[in-house]
């Protein structure tokens, strides 16, 4: 029986789905307080950045750096704090998370902070639309090798 991946369930309860790139699910933590948008590898059984392959890791590391440019690009912060951690989400997600001082948790942490407050559907209409666009040319972003 060949396994599929699957999206550990509270990843899918805590975020929405934007786009399919060559190696990861882009999505976005619902939660209106900091722009979060998190990486996940479509890789079944994986943890860790060193369970995957080396040519997906350096895949990952390029979609990475293409999410960061745009979100450098896009909100101008004071820092992108970037993360996986897996301690309570054992699957491997990368999280990319715009942060600024003025932010309701800085310097702190985002994690357990406050309650999160859900995009509403016209901001998430637009955040899909943004990204559904940016993603044709992101599916074209493959590390040569």
């Amino acid at each position: 029986m060949t396994e599929h991946f699957q999206l550990h369930p509270q990843l899918a309860a805590d975020s929405v789905w934007l786009a399919d790139w060559p190696l990861c699910q882009l999505r976005l933590i619902n939660d209106q307080h900091y722009p979060w948008f998190i990486l996940v590898p479509r890789r079944v059984g994986v943890r860790d950045v060193i369970d995957l392959s080396e040519l997906d890791q350096d895949q990952l590391w390029l979609e990475s750096r293409t999410l960061s440019i745009y979100l450098k690009t896009d909100y101008q912060p004071d820092k992108l704090n970037l993360a996986a951690l897996g301690n309570m989400v054992p699957q491997l997600h990368l999280h990319h998370i715009v942060r600024f001082q003025s932010d309701k948790s800085w310097p702190a942490p985002v994690w357990g902070k406050f309650p999160a407050h859900p995009y509403n559907t016209t901001d998430l209409a637009v955040l899909q639309q943004i990204w559904s666009e940016r993603s044709s040319a992101a599916r074209n972003l493959y590390v040569s090798g």
